[in-house]
């Protein structure tokens, strides 16, 4: 390949340098370079392109079509760097930092009992980061995050080969005040009798809860329908209703008795699966993670009896 084909990284690490300050003066201060000589660069990397990678609105740069596909290319070269030599340079030994990108409305006790191992160790610095199914996964494709923790296995294709691990299947059950259990009665009346706090349409528990009511032929009064298991608790906690939940959720509120197990529902299951992606150099902690939720006992969240 001849040098005029090649790419000039020192180039490109100003151009991301600017694009994630969003402003020139900001980036040459950073970068120890006059604003006029650091223009010059981006200039010449907009030359090598062929395409402009700005657009200037206001006081503020921001990214074109071009310069966004040229920024997430840049984050994988430069985070792909960043990765060789944290896990070369230590001479074989194990990076102590884990990167670790949760679906916002996964459980967060489940995602504590998952870091305990990591989290018990002095040395180990771990970045949690939440957020969307998609934005996740492409964080995950960047290299941007070592492992993703989601309620449902992604789709795999050849373009992105993700690697999708059950982690763990939890039972649902409806999750209320201790005076609806002393009210007794099957697990129709009780959906009949009380209204009910379920997941959006879309999740896998909402999903069976639906197809467990098709069953039973019951059609209940829904008092919410909410996004996040957190605020799910909460409400049962204020008695709006039945919470069609995971006893991991409500763990706290079991053992202290705030809240019960009404009665469990059968077929409808939480799984939990934990998405990486072929690396070469795969981070050594997020297998000590994996390894030690899997050899966790099922029941290890439920709260003893009484």
């Amino acid at each position: 390949m001849s040098v005029a084909n090649t790419l000039n990284y020192h180039h490109l690490r100003y151009f991301r340098a600017v694009a994630h300050e969003g402003n020139l003066t900001r980036a040459a201060h950073r970068l120890h370079l006059s604003q006029s000589a650091l223009s010059v660069q981006i200039r010449k990397l907009e030359e090598r392109l062929g395409q402009a990678l700005f657009e200037r609105r206001g006081r503020k740069l921001h990214l074109t079509e071009a310069g966004r596909i040229a920024l997430e290319h840049a984050d994988a070269i430069f985070t792909t760097g960043e990765e060789l030599l944290a896990t070369l340079s230590g001479a074989g030994q194990a990076r102590r930092i884990v990167r670790i990108g949760a679906l916002a409305t996964l459980s967060r006790n489940f995602q504590i009992r998952l870091l305990r191992p990591v989290m018990a160790e002095g040395d180990v610095e771990v970045v949690l980061r939440s957020g969307g199914h998609e934005e996740l996964l492409l964080q995950l494709e960047r290299l941007e995050l070592d492992v993703v923790l989601l309620n449902q296995p992604p789709i795999s294709d050849g373009a992105a080969p993700f690697v999708s691990q059950l982690l763990a299947e939890q039972p649902v059950g409806l999750m209320g005040s201790p005076a609806c259990l002393d009210e007794g009665g099957t697990l129709e009346s009780m959906l009949s009798r009380w209204p009910v706090i379920v997941p959006t349409a879309g999740s896998g528990i909402r999903a069976g809860f639906d197809a467990l009511l098709d069953r039973l032929g019951v059609e209940p009064n829904i008092a919410a329908e909410v996004d996040d298991m957190a605020m799910m608790r909460l409400l049962a906690r204020e008695r709006v209703g039945l919470a069609v939940l995971p006893p991991i959720v409500v763990q706290d509120e079991l053992r202290a008795g705030t809240l019960v197990e009404i009665e469990p529902l059968p077929g409808v299951v939480e799984t939990f699966h934990a998405v990486t992606i072929n690396r070469r150099f795969p981070n050594p902690l997020v297998r000590t993670l994996l390894q030690a939720e899997q050899e966790l006992p099922t029941n290890a969240d439920r709260p003893e009896p009484g």
